[in-house]
């Protein structure tokens, strides 16, 4: 904030002087990723394989099972069982493994294939590390032939595992695909009489995001990059506080070698392997140059646990007090994970895992969307008065209930005050018309209390679509969140991923499939905010003359003391062109020669992964003057940037 406040000072000085502009924050527009819609396993995190140790059981889905995604071959004669066992697992957070007998081999073997999510999707020339463990249980040492098929046959080269160990050995060989084929299996035969355990089997594209080991989907995890996020809030959401309290997210579980960590049923109904887990995420952050927000439950689970509105359903159940002794540890400890020195218990574990320096953990939210009970409040002031006390330099974000308004959220903030948290956590999702009647919510609050992240939200069209309609009430609702950029410091539309197929929510910003990424224009519109932020906000430079300009028309002015360039953002929700006015008289000296990016269109059209991306951003040239009209196109969001020469000599 110093450094804002410095920024207006030299402003001043430069001949750059507006009425009432002010400083806001540099980190409006970020992302929020939760495990949804198989955003995790089948998403972003770049394993192929699904199930691959064998830990899916009935209570992720009633008719799943260990062998899930599986099935065991026995092709060309072979003969030979299958089982599932637990006596002698590779690590006992890891209990399940697959052991093969194999009496006769016949022409093709004994083994297992495993089709993925919804097929494996291979490119030919491209290369994929595969790995297992496996233990023999016989005296003989038995080969195990690997590689990865189609319909029509082969599509990989073929290796050969030569198991030589009756303790659990990791085993590693390079596939190399010949042909592209968006279904293809992996097949995994035995080739000789015995018995052999196997686990952990894993397939990975060598190209990963940054080529990180155990690393993320490249092109699904490029497109969220390009949002440029100031910030990333993970994993959750409701994955955080969990269906009941043994379904909490436990970050100590979700680092070290992914053989040792400790997989669990996810709320929404499916599985997480917790592959990508919290050293992926810090390392995605920092990868994206984006701050890190995690998020941990406030000693509470999920108000709608077990499904309160069913009979049984279990509702929010708070930690016993003594068990929050150990929970507030956790969050100690995983402040020194994320910053402390090498030399520290739990900074020693961070480094071993290859990241030596700190990960600047600057910010932690406690809580999500829980309802403002006694247990709640309790507890939460438990966590927030040690993590205050023994680490002031950590911003705490707190929560105001599930919605925009009501019971829960007047609770939230009056405890938030009386608590003097330092930020609180709103979301809404609502229809476009309930963002575009909204534009003044955030004018008239206080900014001597709690800071806002408006850390979910999204305008939900009819039938939940994302059409062009959506994305101009959001856009129209950002302009807002800009100019008060002094109180709302960040704010992240959520869902972000969609696998199609798979979602337990719609919409979402940007749906994928195993080979299509399909950002939709709800991305687009996010993308040119995040994409154009500023530092210092400036009013009444952009005006027009319209019937119903609080329903058809908004527009803010931001500069950006990185670049010294001014940035106009003009939102057009009429059904026909608008004339605005931009007065830049007081501006000092700028390049004439402006870019203008347009996203525009039929108010009702959305892009998808079924057709093609029809709504899309178009940049061209534009010359400015100190007052120029700009004729904004009809159902459009304009971004003009524009370099000052003053500012531009940085």
């Amino acid at each position: 904030m110093k450094k804002l406040i410095c920024l207006l000072a030299s402003c001043f000085c430069m001949g750059v002087v507006v009425q009432a502009q002010k400083p806001i924050s540099p980190h409006l527009f970020g992302i929020f990723f939760e495990d949804i819609n198989y955003a995790a396993d089948g998403g972003l995190y770049a394993e192929l394989i699904q199930n691959r140790s064998f830990e899916y059981s009935a209570s992720d889905k009633r008719d799943w099972n260990p062998l899930t995604a599986w099935q065991f071959t026995r092709e060309g004669f072979s003969y030979g069982t299958i089982s599932i066992e637990t006596s002698t697992p590779v690590h006992p957070n890891n209990p399940h493994y697959v052991v093969l007998t194999i009496e006769e081999v016949g022409r093709e073997g004994v083994g297992l294939n495993n089709t993925g999510f919804d097929g494996i999707a291979i490119k030919a020339g491209e290369q994929y590390d595969f790995s297992l463990f496996a233990k023999q249980l016989t005296a003989n040492a038995i080969p195990v032939s690997v590689q990865l098929k189609g319909r029509q046959g082969n599509l990989s080269n073929e290796v050969t595992i030569n198991s030589d160990s009756k303790d659990w050995k990791k085993y590693s060989a390079t596939l190399t695909a010949t042909q592209t084929d968006d279904s293809a299996m992996l097949v995994i035969v035995a080739k000789g009489t015995g018995k052999i355990a196997l686990d952990m089997i894993s397939l990975f594209p060598q190209r990963t995001f940054k080529n990180r080991p155990n690393g993320l989907r490249a092109d699904l995890a490029q497109t969220i990059a390009d949002l440029q996020p100031k910030f990333m809030r993970f994993p959750g959401g409701c994955l955080v506080h969990g269906d009941g309290l043994g379904n909490m997210y436990q970050w100590k579980q979700t680092i070290g070698p992914v053989e040792q960590r400790v997989e669990q049923r996810n709320i929404w109904s499916y599985h997480q392997s917790v592959g990508l887990g919290y050293f992926e995420y810090f390392q995605f952050c920092e990868d994206m140059g984006a701050i890190p927000l995690p998020v941990v439950a406030a000693g509470v689970s999920c108000q709608n646990s077990g499904g309160t509105w069913r009979i049984g359903g279990t509702g929010q159940k708070g930690l016993s007090i003594e068990d929050m002794k150990t929970y507030i540890q956790d969050i100690l400890d995983l402040i020194e994970w994320a910053n402390g020195a090498p030399t520290t218990t739990w900074g020693a574990k961070r480094a071993a895992a290859g990241h030596p320096g700190p990960f600047h953990l600057k910010y932690i939210g406690i809580g999500n969307e829980d309802k403002i009970t006694p247990v709640f409040k309790e507890r939460f002031k438990m966590i927030y008065d040690v993590v205050h006390a023994k680490h002031p330099e950590i911003t705490i974000i707190g929560t105001v209930g599930p919605f925009h308004s009501g019971e829960d959220y007047d609770l939230g903030w009056n405890f938030a005050n009386e608590v003097k948290v330092e930020m609180v956590d709103e979301h809404y999702y609502e229809k476009p018309e309930w963002f575009v009647s909204n534009l003044t919510r955030y004018d008239t609050y206080s900014r001597a209390h709690s800071k806002v992240y408006v850390g979910e939200y999204a305008a939900h069209d009819v039938k939940r679509r994302n059409t062009l309609r959506s994305a101009l009430a959001e856009a129209l609702y950002m302009t807002s969140l800009e100019r008060n950029g002094d109180v709302v410091l960040f704010a992240s539309y959520a869902p972000l991923l969609g696998r199609r197929g798979h979602t337990q929510w719609n919409p979402n910003l940007i749906y994928f499939t195993g080979t299509q990424i399909c950002p939709t224009i709800n991305y687009y519109a996010q993308k040119l905010f995040a994409n154009n932020e500023g530092d210092v906000y400036y009013p009444n430079v952009i005006s027009a003359k319209v019937a119903d300009t609080a329903k058809t028309f908004a527009a803010s002015c931001v500069t950006d003391s990185k670049t010294g360039d001014l940035i106009l953002k003009i939102v057009n929700r009429d059904s026909v062109g608008m004339a605005a006015k931009i007065n830049l008289g007081s501006m000092g000296a700028f390049n004439a020669n402006a870019s203008v990016t347009v996203l525009s269109g039929d108010p009702d059209a959305e892009n998808s992964c079924a057709g093609s991306q029809n709504i899309q951003p178009q940049t061209s040239k534009l010359t400015v003057n100190k007052s120029f009209t700009y004729q904004a196109p009809a159902n459009s969001l304009t971004v003009i940037r524009i370099h000052t020469r003053s500012m531009g000599k940085k």
